[in-house]
C-alpha cells in the first residue's frame, strides 16, 4: 500500500518591523517565503501615505500585494514550487522574479510584517500550521530596525527616523492587531518552541475569531 504524501503546512511568522522575524526563520532550517518582496512597487497609484505626511506609509498593509502572497503560499502547499518577485526596499520596485522550490518538505516559515493580515485566508484553504507574532521592548525594536535600515541603506536618514520614532510609539498597537488577526504574540523563546512543535507535526492552526 503506498503511503499519502503528506499535506505541506505553512508557519506565518509576523511581528513588528525590527522584532527580529528574518533572523529567528533562517535558524529554524526550515524554508523562507519571504513576505516583504510582495511590496507594491513606488509608483502604484493604490500606494497610501502617512496621514498629515507626503511619506508613503510602507507599514500599511494596503501597500503590500495580499493576494499575491496568498496564492504563493498555496502553491508552495501544494506544487513545492511557486515564483516570488525579487524587490529592492531602497528603490521600492521590483527587480525581477525567481524561483523557490521547497522539494517535498511538509513546513515552511512565511515571515513579514504583513503576515498576519493572511492568517484567516490561510485557515481557511487548510494550510495554516501556526501562525506567530514576535514581539520584545519597543526601544530594542527601535534600535535594531534603524541599524539594520541604515546599513541596508534602505530609504533617506531622514525618513528613517521619522518612521522609527512613529513605529516604536505604535508598536503595542501593532502587536494587539496582529494578535485580534490571529497570530500569537511571544518571545523568540517561545516562537522557537511553537516553531519546532509545528515542525514536529503538532500544528497549533488559530481558530477562527468570533
Amino acid at each position: 500500500m503506498s503511503s499519502q504524501p503528506i499535506p505541506t503546512r505553512v508557519v506565518l511568522l509576523t511581528g513588528p518591523s525590527g522584532s527580529g522575524k528574518s533572523s529567528l526563520a533562517a535558524v529554524t532550517g526550515l524554508p523562507v517565503l519571504r513576505l516583504d518582496d510582495f511590496y507594491k512597487e513606488h509608483d502604484d497609484p493604490s500606494l497610501p501615505l502617512v496621514a498629515g505626511s507626503s511619506d508613503i506609509d510602507w507599514d500599511s498593509p494596503q501597500s503590500w500585494d495580499a493576494d499575491a502572497a496568498v496564492s504563493a503560499v498555496v502553491e508552495l502547499c501544494r506544487t513545492g514550487r511557486t515564483d516570488v518577485p525579487v524587490y529592492d526596499i531602497a528603490t521600492s520596485s521590483r527587480t525581477g522574479r525567481e524561483g523557490l522550490d521547497i522539494g517535498r518538505t511538509p513546513l515552511f516559515v512565511a515571515e513579514g510584517i504583513f503576515a498576519a493580515e493572511i492568517v484567516a485566508r490561510c485557515r481557511d484553504l487548510g494550510v495554516l500550521a501556526d501562525a506567530i507574532c514576535l514581539r520584545g521592548r519597543p526601544s530594542t525594536t527601535f534600535r535594531r530596525r534603524l541599524a539594520r535600515d541604515l546599513r541596508e541603506g534602505r530609504k533617506s536618514v531622514p525618513f528613517l527616523l521619522r518612521r522609527g520614532w512613529r513605529l516604536m510609539r505604535a508598536e503595542r498597537a501593532i502587536v494587539a492587531r496582529q494578535a485580534e488577526l490571529g497570530a500569537h504574540p511571544c518571545a523568540k523563546p517561545e516562537a522557537l518552541g511553537r516553531l519546532a512543535a509545528a515542525a514536529a507535526g503538532r500544528h497549533r492552526t488559530p481558530a477562527a475569531r468570533p
